[in-house]
């Protein structure tokens, strides 16, 4: 009996031990951060800046025009959070704006969280 609890024992410590080392080799993720967005020329993510520019005017006095998504990133949350640099006319005049957008895609559903010049 005491040898085929041994076996176990040193079954359950290497199977441990390659568990460990394959969850080192992952790279570290932080659950809820922020990740860079790859590829900002992606449709989708014109759409959600395009989206955003849409509500902050409604919300706004400013009438501004959409020109493209300069950088961004994802957060994963109960759908996905886009932080999104935007390039925005006012008339003649072009700024940079950060806007962030919640977005549950399965319910088609959008929200502008907050929009700012920077």
């Amino acid at each position: 009996m005491a040898l085929g609890q041994y076996r176990l024992f040193l079954l359950l410590a290497v199977a441990l031990v390659l568990l460990y080392g394959v969850s080192a080799a992952q790279p570290a993720v932080l659950v809820g951060g922020w990740r860079p967005i790859e590829n900002v020329s992606d449709p989708h993510v014109q759409e959600i800046g395009k989206f955003a520019v849409t509500e902050h005017n409604k919300k706004a006095t400013e009438n501004l025009k959409f020109q493209s998504v300069a950088s961004g990133e994802t957060q994963v949350v109960a759908g996905t959070n886009y932080r999104l640099i935007i390039a925005a006319a006012d008339g003649g005049a072009s700024s940079k704006y950060e806007a962030v957008v919640w977005e549950k895609s399965w319910m088609h559903f959008r929200n502008l969280t907050s929009f700012k010049r920077v």
